[in-house]
């Protein structure tokens, strides 16, 4: 399907500061918890009720690997406040070149909190579920209409309908955090979105003013029981550190957690763009924090490399751009494909993943994954 849409939802323009909220939390009470903070972060003022609201998970790695996809507490305390005010909601899911949405729903524990629910589950990529449809921005694009010349599509299922973003908080090699803003990259753009790696950090900006155009609302829950260290999304340290955080603004989630991370917000381009577009607030001092005091919180986290991000340092940001349009729009991505998959997947997983899984598992939250599926149990 081939549509232009020329009437995106009208943005609304902020009154007041952002307010983002952090709470401390545990495995026994973290599925209230979640409702607790989503209520302290306002969701239903956020969030118009009258319209259908879409529960946009993070699945990075369909593998289980913590700290890098949404957590099964995570899913279900969103679930239950949405419940318990009264919305209807779908839960959408997208794949990626080197990850399977079907898997990755199964490994990581959501089938149980679905059907315990009775959650209706859409994928983005499939034709019976959503249509791509060309989109025209009302906003200025910073690139997404270069690398995109034939026009800018997105799933038609997305417009109109409010949105609630599900990242966990840890690194990544390309754009050092990665939390709310970035989680639009698989939900609105197809499997060829690697042609955006080179421009993330104007990809990202330019993805976050389609979302203010076509989602009348648009929320964040963010997780941070088990964060990410190291070269992420998938190769890190998981390290526990019991918070989680939710906002309407997703600039300032990202801001917020980049900073516990260790980092300077306005010093990560993604969040520096952002701020200055007006598409969000990324000063910390010009927020509403609730809940925890943000000025006990540096984790000193650090990036650091791993193959993969070697790779895209050559290929995306260094010498070897110039190779793009043959290494990447062409039939020879299936060996950077086929690379990853055998990396990641085939080595990495089993050797230094498994090790640091199973060092999890001794933890609250280990035990908790472990058992969480005795509860839907007969």
């Amino acid at each position: 399907m081939n549509q232009n849409i020329s009437e995106p939802v009208e943005e609304k323009k902020q009154t007041k500061k952002s307010k983002v909220a952090i709470i401390k939390t545990t495995p026994e009470t973290a599925v209230e918890d979640y409702i607790r903070l989503m209520e302290m972060a306002d969701f239903t003022d956020a969030l118009p009720k009258d319209k259908h609201t879409i529960i946009k998970n993070n699945i990075s790695w369909h593998l289980f690997f913590p700290g890098a996809n949404t957590t099964p507490w995570q899913m279900e305390g969103t679930i239950k406040a949405l419940d318990k005010h009264g919305y209807k909601y779908t839960c959408v899911q997208n794949k990626t070149v080197v990850t399977d949405a079907y898997a990755g729903q199964k490994l990581n524990k959501y089938t149980g909190i679905y059907d315990k629910y009775n959650v209706e589950v859409k994928f983005n990529f499939n034709p019976d579920d959503m249509k791509w449809i060309r989109y025209e921005p009302k906003g200025k694009m910073l690139v997404l209409n270069k690398i995109y010349p034939k026009g800018i599509f997105i799933p038609d299922y997305f417009i109109g309908k409010n949105i609630i973003h599900q990242p966990t908080i840890k690194c990544h090699i390309y754009t050092t955090t990665t939390g709310s803003m970035k989680n639009a990259f698989g939900g609105l753009l197809g499997t060829n979105r690697h042609y955006c790696h080179t421009d993330i950090h104007e990809t990202v900006n330019d993805l976050l003013t389609i979302q203010k155009e076509i989602h009348p609302g648009i929320f964040t829950v963010m997780d941070g029981t088990t964060a990410g260290n190291g070269p992420g999304p998938r190769t890190m340290i998981p390290i526990i550190k019991d918070v989680i955080l939710a906002s309407s603004d997703p600039v300032a989630i990202d801001a917020v957690a980049a900073k516990m991370m260790g980092y300077d917000p306005m010093e990560l381009k993604y969040i520096r763009l952002a701020h200055e577009s007006g598409l969000g607030c990324g000063v910390i001092d010009e927020m509403e924090i609730v809940g925890e005091d943000i000025n006990d919180f540096n984790w000193k986290f650090h990036v650091g490399d791993n193959i993969a991000s070697i790779a895209g340092d050559l290929f995306w940001f260094g010498p070897l751009k110039f190779l793009q349009n043959l290494m990447f729009h062409t039939p020879i991505v299936y060996i950077f494909v086929w690379a990853s998959a055998i990396y990641h997947d085939k080595w990495w997983y089993p050797t230094t993943g498994k090790k640091r899984i199973n060092e999890w598992y001794k933890t609250r939250w280990g035990k908790k994954f472990l058992d969480w599926d005795k509860q839907f149990e007969d």
